[in-house]
């Protein structure tokens, strides 16, 4: 039985690019969004603000003298 003839310089540069590709995976996962997707998300947390503010009883911008 004879062992396979590697080249260390190769097999250093396929390892290398095996990790460069699991790093793209892992970032596409991570930030990989369409700019639809960027701008839907942007425009559901506004509406979602909105909803918080204009629900409040007291504006947050006239608070009471005596509460400082």
């Amino acid at each position: 039985m004879s062992a396979d003839i590697v080249n260390l310089r190769q097999a250093r540069k396929h390892q290398k690019r095996a990790a460069k590709e699991k790093q793209a995976e892992e970032n596409r996962r991570l930030f990989g969004r369409s700019k639809a997707e960027k701008t839907a998300t942007q425009f559901e947390a506004t509406r979602l603000r909105k909803a918080v503010e204009g629900a409040e009883r007291e504006p947050t911008s006239h608070k009471h003298e005596d509460q400082e």
